[in-house]
């Protein structure tokens, strides 16, 4: 099971600054992976989904695009490419509640560490003219403020 994510923002909040490890490899970093992936997607989605990254049956790092397709090995990502792995499969939830909670003038203040640690939008989201917390929609609705957007566009070419 994934722990719950952080309260408040160690990156805003407290930073730390020690100084260099002795080692910035082998066990050590494999340990502080695993324990990374772990807290994100508990032990046996975490076996699972790194055991399938950039894998030619399995999927590509979101971080990089490092292996080589006729030498592929079982572990073929780094540290950081299983961290972006583990918050993408990260079982933790984010949902309308935490927007109620969590007015944008908060989330906007928070380093893209703790949003990102918070987990996955359960719902889809919207921030009406004047509003100050995001607020839940349907996906229908969520189409049509798209659709909206785009047809008040004077042009194709300004959807980027």
């Amino acid at each position: 099971m994934a722990t719950k994510p952080p309260k408040g923002d160690p990156v805003q909040d407290a930073p730390q600054v020690a100084g260099p490890k002795h080692a910035a490899a082998g066990l050590p970093a494999i340990g502080h992976t695993l324990r990374a992936a772990q807290q994100q997607m508990g032990v046996k989605r975490t076996a699972l989904t790194l055991l399938s990254v950039n894998q030619k049956d399995g999927f590509d790092c979101p971080g990089c695009a490092w292996p080589e397709p006729e030498h592929r090995h079982r572990a073929e990502f780094c540290e950081n490419g299983a961290k972006a792995v583990a918050e993408e499969a990260t079982l933790r939830r984010v949902t309308p509640e935490f927007f109620a909670a969590h007015p944008v003038a908060d989330l906007f203040g928070r380093s893209g560490y703790w949003l990102g640690q918070q987990g996955r939008l359960t719902h889809p989201v919207y921030l009406p003219e004047g509003g100050t917390h995001y607020e839940p929609v349907t996906w229908e609705r969520a189409f049509d403020i798209i659709a909206e957007e785009i047809a008040a566009l004077g042009s194709p070419d300004e959807a980027v």
